[in-house]
């Protein structure tokens, strides 16, 4: 039975309970939990070189590789469309399909938007290093146009796959390539050039439609776009 005592005692303990420190490990919120990657993220054993496993537990889901409800039901099947604030690319597979796929794209400074022109692939292309770029970094001059560029192979950040982008019949020097680190996946870190997992580029480039349209849209972050070359 209930008496006048128990209830104060009781109300006592509860005031003591609420006042005492919560245990550290409740405080400290849980980390995501990202599931195992698809399969298709594994090694690849059957390319000149060796292609190693995407690492496990850094991608962020919506950055895997997967088929979609097509955005862009108007487009022609194989044009591509890059959205460089989410760092999704997007091949239309048909009016009511496509193929997403994340990336990184171009730092401030180096970004672009518009639309170019598919021109051509390379399988493992060698990486000519643009005098653009040389002068920022003249240690890369051993590996310019001139010099005939860096061989294919690990270390070569062109990585296994290559889309050559053209506007106007002119190069842009803008490409849609391999070798990007399963870490820079979303980010804005390259000097223009959309970076894929090699496992996807591979995969972008057996679809991959000869002249079809590249189209980067417009950022919407503040100042991403300030001084970006504008192609047509």
């Amino acid at each position: 039975m209930l008496t006048r005592r128990t209830v104060v005692a009781g109300g006592a303990l509860g005031l003591l309970a609420a006042c005492a420190r919560p245990n550290d490990a409740m405080l400290t919120p849980a980390e995501p939990v990202i599931p195992p990657l698809p399969a298709f993220y594994g090694a690849v054993t059957d390319e000149p070189f060796p292609i190693p496993a995407v690492e496990e537990g850094v991608i962020d889901p919506r950055l895997w590789r997967q088929t979609v409800p097509n955005p862009w039901p108007e487009k022609r099947r194989g044009t591509i469309v890059v959205d460089p604030d989410a760092a999704l690319l997007h091949f239309v597979d048909s009016p009511e399909a496509a193929t997403r796929y994340g990336v990184s794209v171009g730092a401030d400074g180096f970004a672009w938007e518009g639309t170019a022109r598919l021109q051509f692939c390379r399988d493992w292309p060698r990486w000519k290093v643009p005098d653009a770029m040389i002068e920022r970094h003249p240690e890369l001059e051993e590996f310019s146009w001139r010099k005939g560029g860096m061989a294919p192979g690990p270390g070569n950040p062109m990585g296994a796959r290559a889309l050559y982008l053209f506007s106007g019949g002119v190069d842009t020097l803008y490409r849609i390539h391999g070798d990007a680190s399963a870490r820079e996946l979303g980010q804005a870190v390259s000097s223009g050039c959309i970076r894929m997992l090699n496992q996807d580029v591979i995969h972008l480039h057996a679809k991959a439609v000869h002249g079809a349209d590249v189209i980067v849209l417009p950022s919407k972050a503040p100042d991403r776009f300030t001084s970006a070359p504008q192609l047509i």
